[in-house]
């Protein structure tokens, strides 16, 4: 086919075929862009690990007043072509307000991503350094960026937090929603495949192995069938859980009750108690108990591996 006639047929499907075109529309926000602020703010989490050149301590007021100048710039930018869609305000002004407040929350954000690279480093014995983890574990980039995400999310940004997670998810084949609660100490081993919905809420000191999802059973719809918004459809994990690889755990009643182990290709469905273990024991799905001997390993150790 000639190329004039290649072209006018896509100029047809772009008149006729709604939905995916954005044509004579705002200004969306840029990918690279925000790539470029998710590895400005990796920047700003550990400085001094992914620098060209070593950075001294003299060198910090300048280098974090610059860093922080530049990662502002590019933050109103991009929420300001998020808030266009709809937005009556003024949405520079918006966007600003909006940066200034996640910024202001990096200190606090960071001190919960230091217990996440303490719990990779105490939940894996080949972890030889700190160094090790923040260089090499996919783990610290998919859920430093996460947690900076959430609290965009929580600010009603739309857009922006779901991209930030897709830049770790695309580097790691982790893939976090934004909007899932996460408490200190959460460390993912191995990472690939891990899928954790919009409305999860996990606890403190949680590991995970590759290949879980905390997914969805099923979700409300409305009545001409479109999934209605908002509704908890992903499980809760509390306190000390380990979840080892390709567990499926799903529903927004499901919960995993503290200091329980679910074992490897384990697929639940419904809640289990503190202290338990869920595992697969001839084809048959096995909820009991831990028993003394099982209590007094440390959570997280590699038995059911």
């Amino acid at each position: 086919m000639p190329l004039d006639a290649i072209k006018q047929a896509l100029l047809d499907s772009y008149a006729h075929t709604g939905g995916i075109n954005h044509l004579d529309g705002t200004n969306l926000p840029s990918q690279n862009s925000v790539n470029e602020l998710a590895r400005d703010f990796m920047h700003l989490m550990f400085p001094g690990f992914f620098e060209r050149s070593a950075l001294t301590k003299q060198e910090m007021p300048a280098w974090v007043g610059h860093t922080l100048e530049k990662v502002e710039r590019g933050l109103v930018a991009e929420i300001a072509k998020c808030l266009r869609k709809g937005h009556n305000g003024d949405s520079l002004v918006e966007a600003a307000r909006l940066a200034s407040d996640l910024l202001s929350r990096l200190p606090a954000v960071r001190s919960v991503v230091q217990t996440d690279v303490q719990a990779a480093y105490d939940g894996d014995p080949a972890a030889r350094s700190l160094e090790e983890i923040i260089l090499a574990y996919p783990c610290v980039l998919v859920i430093s960026l996460q947690r900076i995400a959430h609290e965009l999310y929580k600010l009603g940004v739309p857009l922006l937090p779901r991209m930030m997670t897709e830049f770790a998810h695309e580097r790691t084949g982790v893939d976090i929603h934004p909007g899932a609660q996460i408490g200190t100490h959460f460390f993912i081993d191995h990472g690939t495949g891990v899928v954790i919905g919009e409305t999860a809420r996990i606890g403190a000191h949680v590991k995970i192995y590759q290949g879980v999802t905390l997914g969805a059973k099923s979700f409300e719809t409305d009545a001409h069938g479109v999934p209605v918004k908002g509704v908890k459809r992903h499980p809760d994990v509390d306190d000390h859980v380990t979840i080892y690889a390709h567990a499926t755990i799903l529903g927004g009643d499901t919960r995993i009750g503290a200091h329980s182990v679910v074992g490897a290709n384990v697929w639940l469905l419904e809640s289990i108690p503190a202290h338990s273990i869920a595992y697969y024991k001839n084809a048959s799905l096995v909820v009991r108990p831990r028993q003394k001997q099982e209590l007094a390993i440390a959570d997280g150790a590699d038995w059911m591996i």
